[in-house]
Protein backbone atom coordinates (compact mmCIF):
# COMPACT_ATOMS: atom_id res chain seq x y z
CA UNK A 1 0.00 0.00 0.00
CA UNK A 2 1.39 3.40 -0.92
CA UNK A 3 2.40 5.66 1.91
CA UNK A 4 -0.10 8.33 0.76
CA UNK A 5 -3.14 6.09 1.02
CA UNK A 6 -5.60 6.39 3.87
CA UNK A 7 -8.67 4.82 5.44
CA UNK A 8 -11.76 6.87 6.24
CA UNK A 9 -13.91 5.84 9.19
CA UNK A 10 -17.13 7.15 10.65
CA UNK A 11 -16.78 6.97 14.43
CA UNK A 12 -19.21 8.44 16.97
CA UNK A 13 -20.74 10.55 14.23
CA UNK A 14 -17.37 11.97 13.14
CA UNK A 15 -15.33 11.35 10.00
CA UNK A 16 -11.86 10.15 11.01
CA UNK A 17 -9.12 9.78 8.43
CA UNK A 18 -6.37 7.29 9.26
CA UNK A 19 -3.33 8.23 7.22
CA UNK A 20 -0.63 5.69 6.33
CA UNK A 21 -2.70 2.84 7.79
CA UNK A 22 -0.08 0.22 6.87
CA UNK A 23 2.70 1.99 8.72
CA UNK A 24 4.24 -0.59 11.04
CA UNK A 25 4.06 0.46 14.69
CA UNK A 26 5.40 -2.76 16.25
CA UNK A 27 8.18 -3.96 13.93
CA UNK A 28 8.98 -7.18 15.79
CA UNK A 29 5.39 -8.38 15.39
CA UNK A 30 4.30 -6.44 12.32
CA UNK A 31 1.22 -4.69 13.74
CA UNK A 32 0.33 -1.50 11.91
CA UNK A 33 -1.40 1.75 12.71
CA UNK A 34 -4.64 0.27 11.38
CA UNK A 35 -4.21 -2.75 13.66
CA UNK A 36 -3.99 -0.34 16.60
CA UNK A 37 -7.12 1.49 15.40
CA UNK A 38 -8.95 -1.84 15.15
CA UNK A 39 -7.81 -2.77 18.65
CA UNK A 40 -9.25 0.41 20.19
CA UNK A 41 -12.49 -0.09 18.28
CA UNK A 42 -12.76 -3.62 19.70
CA UNK A 43 -12.53 -2.37 23.32
CA UNK A 44 -14.46 0.85 22.82
CA UNK A 45 -17.10 0.33 25.52
CA UNK A 46 -14.77 -0.67 28.39
CA UNK A 47 -12.24 1.96 27.27
CA UNK A 48 -14.82 4.72 27.51
CA UNK A 49 -16.03 3.35 30.83
CA UNK A 50 -12.49 3.66 32.17
CA UNK A 51 -11.41 7.03 30.76
CA UNK A 52 -14.34 8.65 28.99
CA UNK A 53 -14.69 12.37 29.62
CA UNK A 54 -11.19 12.71 31.10
CA UNK A 55 -8.25 14.81 29.93
CA UNK A 56 -5.47 12.69 28.46
CA UNK A 57 -1.77 13.19 27.86
CA UNK A 58 -0.63 11.75 24.55
CA UNK A 59 2.70 9.98 24.15
CA UNK A 60 3.45 9.97 20.44
CA UNK A 61 5.74 7.52 18.64
CA UNK A 62 6.15 8.88 15.11
CA UNK A 63 8.56 6.08 14.19
CA UNK A 64 6.65 3.30 15.92
CA UNK A 65 7.07 1.59 19.27
CA UNK A 66 10.79 1.03 18.79
CA UNK A 67 11.56 4.65 18.00
CA UNK A 68 11.81 7.84 19.98
CA UNK A 69 8.72 9.38 21.53
CA UNK A 70 7.53 12.64 22.99
CA UNK A 71 4.73 13.67 25.32
CA UNK A 72 2.14 16.07 23.97
CA UNK A 73 -0.11 17.78 26.47
CA UNK A 74 -1.15 20.68 24.26
CA UNK A 75 -3.60 20.27 21.38
CA UNK A 76 -2.40 22.32 18.43
CA UNK A 77 -4.30 25.03 16.60
CA UNK A 78 -4.82 22.80 13.56
CA UNK A 79 -7.09 20.35 15.41
CA UNK A 80 -10.63 19.85 14.07
CA UNK A 81 -13.32 22.18 15.39
CA UNK A 82 -15.29 19.33 16.95
CA UNK A 83 -12.41 18.15 19.12
CA UNK A 84 -13.20 18.54 22.83
CA UNK A 85 -10.40 19.99 24.94
CA UNK A 86 -9.94 21.34 28.44
CA UNK A 87 -7.38 23.43 30.29
CA UNK A 88 -4.95 21.49 32.49
CA UNK A 89 -2.09 22.83 34.56
CA UNK A 90 1.27 21.77 35.97
CA UNK A 91 2.50 22.14 39.57
CA UNK A 92 4.12 25.47 38.66
CA UNK A 93 0.88 26.82 37.17
CA UNK A 94 1.65 26.46 33.45
CA UNK A 95 -1.54 25.71 31.54
CA UNK A 96 -2.22 23.75 28.36
CA UNK A 97 -5.24 22.89 26.21
CA UNK A 98 -5.40 19.10 26.55
CA UNK A 99 -7.39 16.50 24.66
CA UNK A 100 -10.51 15.10 26.34
CA UNK A 101 -11.35 11.44 25.68
CA UNK A 102 -14.94 12.43 24.96
CA UNK A 103 -15.64 9.42 22.72
CA UNK A 104 -13.87 6.93 20.47
CA UNK A 105 -13.50 9.52 17.70
CA UNK A 106 -11.25 11.55 19.99
CA UNK A 107 -9.20 8.47 20.82
CA UNK A 108 -8.69 7.51 17.17
CA UNK A 109 -7.83 11.09 16.23
CA UNK A 110 -4.91 10.76 18.67
CA UNK A 111 -4.00 7.25 17.46
CA UNK A 112 -3.68 8.67 13.96
CA UNK A 113 -1.00 10.98 15.39
CA UNK A 114 0.93 7.86 16.48
CA UNK A 115 -0.29 7.93 20.07
CA UNK A 116 -0.11 4.30 21.21
CA UNK A 117 -1.60 4.69 24.70
CA UNK A 118 -2.96 7.39 26.97
CA UNK A 119 -1.90 8.87 30.31
CA UNK A 120 -5.12 9.90 32.04
CA UNK A 121 -6.00 12.59 34.57
CA UNK A 122 -7.93 11.41 37.69
CA UNK A 123 -10.92 13.69 37.11
CA UNK A 124 -13.51 14.39 34.47
CA UNK A 125 -13.11 17.52 32.39
CA UNK A 126 -16.58 18.64 33.47
CA UNK A 127 -15.55 18.60 37.15
CA UNK A 128 -11.85 19.38 37.47
CA UNK A 129 -12.19 20.35 41.15
CA UNK A 130 -12.86 16.78 42.28
CA UNK A 131 -10.50 13.85 41.78
CA UNK A 132 -12.81 10.86 41.44
CA UNK A 133 -10.14 8.15 41.26
CA UNK A 134 -7.69 6.91 43.85
CA UNK A 135 -4.88 5.17 41.94
CA UNK A 136 -2.86 2.65 43.95
CA UNK A 137 0.39 2.02 42.09
CA UNK A 138 2.21 -1.18 43.11
CA UNK A 139 5.72 -0.61 41.77
CA UNK A 140 8.16 -3.56 41.94
CA UNK A 141 11.63 -2.44 42.93
CA UNK A 142 14.78 -4.09 41.52
CA UNK A 143 14.95 -7.71 42.61
CA UNK A 144 11.19 -8.27 42.71
CA UNK A 145 8.60 -8.65 39.98
CA UNK A 146 5.03 -9.45 39.13
CA UNK A 147 4.73 -12.38 41.54
CA UNK A 148 5.45 -10.07 44.46
CA UNK A 149 3.08 -7.47 43.00
CA UNK A 150 0.33 -10.12 43.08
CA UNK A 151 0.89 -10.63 46.82
CA UNK A 152 0.84 -6.88 47.45
CA UNK A 153 -2.36 -6.53 45.40
CA UNK A 154 -4.09 -9.06 47.65
CA UNK A 155 -3.00 -7.05 50.68
CA UNK A 156 -4.55 -3.96 49.09
CA UNK A 157 -7.73 -5.93 48.41
CA UNK A 158 -7.91 -7.13 52.01
CA UNK A 159 -7.46 -3.63 53.43
CA UNK A 160 -10.06 -2.14 51.10
CA UNK A 161 -12.51 -4.89 52.04
CA UNK A 162 -11.86 -4.18 55.71
CA UNK A 163 -12.65 -0.52 55.11
CA UNK A 164 -15.78 -1.27 53.08
CA UNK A 165 -14.23 -0.01 49.84
CA UNK A 166 -14.11 -1.62 46.41
CA UNK A 167 -11.05 -1.50 44.18
CA UNK A 168 -10.47 -2.58 40.61
CA UNK A 169 -7.09 -4.11 39.64
CA UNK A 170 -5.31 -3.93 36.31
CA UNK A 171 -1.92 -4.79 34.93
CA UNK A 172 0.24 -1.78 34.12
CA UNK A 173 1.28 -3.30 30.80
CA UNK A 174 4.70 -3.85 32.31
CA UNK A 175 5.89 -5.24 35.68
CA UNK A 176 3.42 -3.83 38.18
CA UNK A 177 -0.23 -3.67 39.16
CA UNK A 178 -2.57 -0.72 39.58
CA UNK A 179 -5.67 -0.78 41.75
CA UNK A 180 -8.22 1.95 41.05
CA UNK A 181 -10.93 3.08 43.45
CA UNK A 182 -13.61 5.11 41.67
CA UNK A 183 -14.78 7.78 44.11
CA UNK A 184 -17.79 9.91 44.71
CA UNK A 185 -16.82 13.35 43.29
CA UNK A 186 -16.46 15.01 46.70
CA UNK A 187 -12.72 15.34 47.35
CA UNK A 188 -9.89 17.27 45.75
CA UNK A 189 -6.54 15.83 44.67
CA UNK A 190 -4.80 16.86 47.90
CA UNK A 191 -7.27 14.85 49.95
CA UNK A 192 -6.97 11.87 47.60
CA UNK A 193 -3.19 11.98 47.93
CA UNK A 194 -3.51 12.09 51.74
CA UNK A 195 -5.66 8.97 51.54
CA UNK A 196 -3.05 7.29 49.33
CA UNK A 197 -0.29 8.12 51.84
CA UNK A 198 -2.38 6.66 54.66
CA UNK A 199 -3.07 3.49 52.68
CA UNK A 200 0.60 3.03 51.78
CA UNK A 201 1.68 3.51 55.40
CA UNK A 202 -0.91 1.09 56.74
CA UNK A 203 0.07 -1.62 54.28
CA UNK A 204 3.77 -1.10 54.97
CA UNK A 205 3.06 -1.58 58.69
CA UNK A 206 1.14 -4.79 58.06
CA UNK A 207 3.52 -6.35 55.52
CA UNK A 208 6.95 -4.72 55.86
CA UNK A 209 8.46 -7.87 54.37
CA UNK A 210 6.99 -7.19 50.92
CA UNK A 211 5.59 -3.62 50.94
CA UNK A 212 7.26 -0.26 51.46
CA UNK A 213 6.05 3.32 51.56
CA UNK A 214 9.61 4.72 51.51
CA UNK A 215 9.87 7.61 49.07
CA UNK A 216 13.67 7.38 48.88
CA UNK A 217 14.85 4.54 46.64
CA UNK A 218 17.78 3.75 48.91
CA UNK A 219 15.30 2.78 51.65
CA UNK A 220 12.93 0.59 49.64
CA UNK A 221 14.89 -2.63 49.36
CA UNK A 222 13.56 -5.56 47.35
CA UNK A 223 9.91 -4.80 47.98
CA UNK A 224 6.82 -3.39 46.29
CA UNK A 225 6.71 0.39 46.61
CA UNK A 226 3.23 1.89 46.87
CA UNK A 227 3.74 5.11 44.97
CA UNK A 228 1.34 7.44 46.76
CA UNK A 229 2.58 10.42 44.74
CA UNK A 230 0.84 9.07 41.65
CA UNK A 231 -2.15 10.79 43.29
CA UNK A 232 -0.48 14.20 43.59
CA UNK A 233 -2.38 17.02 41.83
CA UNK A 234 -1.77 17.23 38.07
CA UNK A 235 -0.40 13.67 37.87
CA UNK A 236 -1.47 11.29 35.13
CA UNK A 237 -1.34 7.49 35.15
CA UNK A 238 -1.13 5.12 32.18
CA UNK A 239 -4.71 4.30 31.37
CA UNK A 240 -6.71 1.09 31.42
CA UNK A 241 -6.85 -0.63 27.99
CA UNK A 242 -3.96 1.50 26.71
CA UNK A 243 -1.20 -0.14 24.65
CA UNK A 244 2.41 0.05 25.78
CA UNK A 245 5.32 0.75 23.45
CA UNK A 246 6.81 -2.67 24.13
CA UNK A 247 7.84 -5.44 21.77
CA UNK A 248 4.69 -7.43 22.53
CA UNK A 249 2.26 -4.48 22.35
CA UNK A 250 1.18 -5.25 25.91
CA UNK A 251 -2.03 -3.71 27.21
CA UNK A 252 -2.72 -2.27 30.66
CA UNK A 253 -5.46 -4.82 31.23
CA UNK A 254 -8.30 -4.62 33.79
CA UNK A 255 -8.74 -7.80 35.82
CA UNK A 256 -11.18 -9.46 38.15
CA UNK A 257 -9.72 -10.09 41.58
CA UNK A 258 -9.80 -13.84 41.02
CA UNK A 259 -7.52 -13.39 38.00
CA UNK A 260 -4.69 -11.63 39.81
CA UNK A 261 -2.94 -14.91 40.61
CA UNK A 262 -3.39 -16.47 37.18
CA UNK A 263 -3.03 -13.77 34.54
CA UNK A 264 0.28 -13.55 32.70
CA UNK A 265 0.70 -9.83 32.03
CA UNK A 266 3.01 -10.21 29.04
CA UNK A 267 0.33 -12.31 27.35
CA UNK A 268 -2.21 -9.47 27.58
CA UNK A 269 -1.55 -7.79 24.24
CA UNK A 270 -3.46 -5.81 21.64
CA UNK A 271 -3.87 -9.13 19.80
CA UNK A 272 -5.21 -11.20 22.72
CA UNK A 273 -7.18 -8.67 24.77
CA UNK A 274 -10.07 -8.23 22.27
CA UNK A 275 -10.84 -11.97 22.45
CA UNK A 276 -10.65 -11.78 26.22
CA UNK A 277 -13.19 -8.96 26.31
CA UNK A 278 -15.48 -10.70 23.82
CA UNK A 279 -15.38 -13.87 25.95
CA UNK A 280 -15.46 -12.50 29.50
CA UNK A 281 -16.75 -8.96 29.23
CA UNK A 282 -15.41 -5.94 31.10
CA UNK A 283 -13.99 -6.74 34.57
CA UNK A 284 -14.68 -3.11 35.51
CA UNK A 285 -18.31 -3.22 34.35
CA UNK A 286 -19.70 -1.65 37.53
CA UNK A 287 -17.04 0.99 38.06
CA UNK A 288 -19.37 3.91 37.23
CA UNK A 289 -22.26 2.70 39.40
CA UNK A 290 -20.33 1.73 42.55
CA UNK A 291 -18.79 5.05 43.57
CA UNK A 292 -16.83 4.82 46.80
CA UNK A 293 -16.37 7.06 49.83
CA UNK A 294 -12.85 8.21 50.68
CA UNK A 295 -13.73 8.75 54.34
CA UNK A 296 -12.34 5.44 55.69
CA UNK A 297 -8.87 6.25 54.35
CA UNK A 298 -9.07 9.88 55.44
CA UNK A 299 -9.79 8.60 58.95
CA UNK A 300 -6.54 6.60 58.77
CA UNK A 301 -4.80 9.78 57.63
CA UNK A 302 -6.17 11.74 60.59
CA UNK A 303 -5.10 8.93 62.94
CA UNK A 304 -1.55 9.13 61.59
CA UNK A 305 -1.49 12.90 61.96
CA UNK A 306 -2.76 12.61 65.55
CA UNK A 307 0.07 10.15 66.23
CA UNK A 308 2.61 12.73 65.11
CA UNK A 309 3.39 11.50 61.60
CA UNK A 310 4.27 14.30 59.16
CA UNK A 311 3.22 14.40 55.55
CA UNK A 312 5.14 12.15 53.16
CA UNK A 313 7.65 13.76 50.77
CA UNK A 314 6.36 15.30 47.56
CA UNK A 315 8.04 15.06 44.14
CA UNK A 316 10.67 17.74 43.50
CA UNK A 317 8.61 19.73 40.97
CA UNK A 318 6.00 20.58 43.62
CA UNK A 319 6.31 23.53 46.00
CA UNK A 320 7.24 22.75 49.57
CA UNK A 321 4.15 21.66 51.45
CA UNK A 322 3.03 22.28 55.01
CA UNK A 323 4.13 19.56 57.45
CA UNK A 324 6.34 17.97 54.78
CA UNK A 325 9.64 16.40 55.90
CA UNK A 326 12.97 17.15 54.28
CA UNK A 327 13.29 16.34 50.60
CA UNK A 328 16.93 15.34 51.03
CA UNK A 329 17.69 11.62 50.77
CA UNK A 330 18.89 10.19 54.09
CA UNK A 331 22.33 9.35 52.68
CA UNK A 332 22.79 12.98 51.63
CA UNK A 333 21.35 14.63 54.71
CA UNK A 334 23.74 16.84 56.63
CA UNK A 335 25.02 14.94 59.64
CA UNK A 336 25.01 16.80 62.98
CA UNK A 337 28.41 18.04 64.04
CA UNK A 338 29.90 16.15 66.98
CA UNK A 339 29.94 18.11 70.20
Amino acid sequence: MAATEHVDLEIAGRDIRITSPNKVFFPERGETKLDLVNYYQSVADPLMRAMGGRPVLMQRFPHGAGGSSFFQKRVGDGAPDWLETTIVSTPNGTTSRALVAADLAHVLWAVNLACLGFHVWPYRAADAEHADELRIDLDPQPGVGFDEARVAAHEVHALLDELGMRGHPKTTGNRGIHVYVRLEPRWDAYQVRSAAVALARELARRRPDIITDAWWKEERGERIFIDFNQNAPHKTVFGAWSVRARVGAQVSTPLRWDEVDTVQPDECTMTTVPDRVARDGDPWQGVDTELQSLEPLLELHERDRANGLPDAPWPPQYPKMENEPSRVAPSRARKPKPE
